[in-house]
């Protein structure tokens, strides 16, 4: 699949001067900056659902408790 990006003049040279330094492809560049920006609101969102669930039910348990339940 082929996707378009319209960048300004600056921005265009930046991210060709980034990914040059970084020895990866400008497509590479780009692929793994939209990647991360996905893992990161996904990251936020799970963490947001534990405290939330947590702040229901704020139980928690020591390594050792986990490992006697979990018959380690």
């Amino acid at each position: 699949m082929t996707i378009s990006v319209r960048l300004n003049d600056e921005d265009t040279e930046l991210f060709k001067k980034y990914a040059e330094l970084n020895n990866i492809s400008l497509s590479d560049l780009i692929r793994n900056a939209v990647m991360e920006k996905i893992e990161d609101e996904y990251d936020l969102k799970c963490y947001e659902e534990a405290i939330a669930e947590h702040r229901k039910n704020p139980i928690t348990y020591s390594i050792d408790e986990v490992k006697k339940e979990l018959g380690i």
